[in-house]
């Protein structure tokens, strides 16, 4: 029986955090996960991304190969959720994009009980994490373990497309949207440098002596003594074990893990446990409040955009990247980035706006197959809805904790949702229509020509929507009968037991939510002291 005096379950975004934190305190750390290790260039180099995420056989390696039920209001769909099943969970298959959020979003949590989590709580954790290209300032850090730098030679197409959409909304060109204000228009800042992508596991992971990782391990149940979690069962190659934990535990498994986790252990809602046989430890809403953000791809047909779809095209991104730098191939693959009010916005922008200079799969990604694109330089642009209303839940299938968990984000349960969205959709018309653009736009290729007026849109959407993999909220901190953890990240009802990732947002962040997910990580080690 291994013993250590913390044990950290899921070396993802928060996870590797957490572990190493605590080891750099001459804490005894084990950090457990059921991935692999990252040394491959599939998860390291930038580029990458767009052959893990295409091709089957190589995504299987690094995804846990999650769908969602079939989706009542999106076409019956089984949406893919992918999720990073390697040292850095997420982190280290994402489109690296590196985004905080409003300020807002983190004062509407304290002004709702979570105590210690304001925007200007959580500041010196962002700065603390980061090592930001600009410097450091007042709302910026430098020298922490995650390089963050801003996209390099972004294509004409997005510059352009940056200019009509200014133009279009008036909104500002802004030169930081996670500095002093996030609305406006702008480049997407990235966790990569150098050709390298920084995920949690580079930037956290350097070999402290206290630090045990464990990979190929799958955490099983949590082992209490009275009301007290003592240690983790784990299923390796070598079969069942326990690891000990002689202080605390800290559940980081992701937005499914850590739930799915939980209520194996006992904790979560009691009817549904006690259908599985499973002693009904602390009755929780665990695995409520499932939320997601959502996007919808459009392509248009623009020669600017330079880059194609073909395996000449990738050959020669690797090829350079590999003997001079400093390519396309070593960055992420997104340029722009929009954070604009639509119609329905309250106080803060409430709209995305992604670019990528690539054709894009149409009309949706769910079949587990290679998909073929349009191998014209494309622009594809992607409205984004950040703050869905529409909330699901995650289950268990079952209580073989080898069983995928039944995901349901209920999409577009809400028809506030789909507004935004048909919204978004007719303000990137308007924009590829604006006389700044209209000139280089060769047509619009997806959705296309077919689906222009609002009543055949709209019957067309479940068919598009995709989620933009942010799923957060099924272990929601709080002080009210909706909360599974308290503002100190702690289990209610049982001891020893945290949860630190993005599971825990009472409400997802206004942007990409990797960021978040480790300033989580890094806040937890701070409430810890």
């Amino acid at each position: 029986m291994t013993e250590a005096d913390y044990v950290v379950v899921g070396a993802g975004s928060a996870g590797c955090v957490i572990a190493s934190r605590l080891a750099e305190r001459g804490e005894k750390v084990t950090l457990i996960e059921a991935g692999r290790k990252d040394r491959s260039r599939f998860v390291r180099t930038p580029g990458m991304i767009s052959i893990v995420h295409t091709v089957p056989q190589i995504k299987k390696r690094f995804d846990w190969g999650y769908y969602t039920v079939p989706q009542k209001h999106a076409a019956d769909r089984k949406i893919p959720h992918t999720r990073g099943k390697v040292l850095g969970g997420s982190s280290s298959i994402n489109g690296m994009l590196f985004v905080r959020g409003n300020r807002a979003n983190y004062d509407g949590w304290a002004n709702e009980g979570c105590e210690g989590w304001s925007y200007d709580d959580v500041l010196p954790s962002y700065k603390r994490l980061e090592d930001w290209e600009g410097g450091e300032s007042d709302h910026r850090g430098s020298g922490g373990p995650i390089k963050v730098t801003q996209q390099r030679d972004v294509t004409d197409a997005s510059l352009r497309f940056m200019d009509a959409l200014a133009a279009t909304t008036g909104a500002p060109l802004i030169d930081d949207y996670n500095g002093a204000d996030q609305e406006g228009i702008g480049i997407f800042q990235q966790s990569a440098s150098d050709g390298l992508r920084y995920s949690s596991s580079r930037g956290y992971l350097n070999g402290a002596a206290q630090l045990t990782v464990e990979t190929g391990v799958t955490a099983t149940r949590v082992v209490f003594s009275g009301n007290r979690a003592v240690g983790v069962e784990v299923l390796g190659k070598s079969g069942t074990r326990v690891i000990r934990a002689a202080k605390e535990i800290v559940l980081a498994a992701g937005v499914f893990g850590s739930p799915q986790l939980l209520m194996l252990s006992g904790i979560g809602p009691a009817e549904q446990l006690r259908d599985f046989g499973i002693r009904v430890r602390a009755s929780l809403p665990v695995g409520k409040n499932l939320h997601d953000h959502l996007f919808v791809p459009m392509t248009f047909l623009m020669p600017s955009a330079i880059h194609r779809g073909t395996p000449r095209h990738f050959l020669s991104g690797m090829v350079q990247e590999a003997t001079k730098g400093g390519s396309w191939f070593g960055r992420t693959v997104f340029e722009a980035a929009g954070f604009l009010r639509t119609s329905f916005a309250s106080n803060v922008p409430d709209l995305q706006i992604h670019t990528l200079p690539w054709s894009y799969p149409t009309p949706n990604q769910d079949l587990p197959v290679r998909h073929k694109v349009d191998v014209r330089p494309a622009l594809t642009i992607f409205p984004t809805l950040i703050y869905p209303q529409s909330r699901g839940d995650v289950r268990l299938a079952s209580a073989d904790p080898t069983a995928a968990p039944l995901i349901d984000p209920a999409y577009l349960s809400e028809p506030a949702d789909a507004d935004l969205l048909v919204e978004g959709i007719q303000l990137i018309r308007e924009v590829m229509a604006h006389n700044d653009i209209a000139h280089e736009v060769h047509g619009e290729f997806a959705p296309g020509p077919s689906y222009l007026d609002e009543t055949a849109l709209r019957r067309e959407l479940p068919r598009r929507i995709h989620s933009v993999y942010h799923p957060v909220g099924t272990c929601r901190m709080g002080t009210d009968e909706r909360a599974v953890v308290d503002p100190q990240l702690k289990v209610l009802g049982v001891e020893g037991l945290r949860v630190a990732d993005a599971s825990i947002m009472p409400s997802i962040t206004g942007g990409n939510t990797n960021a978040p997910a480790m300033m989580i990580g890094e806040r937890c080690v701070e409430l810890m002291e």
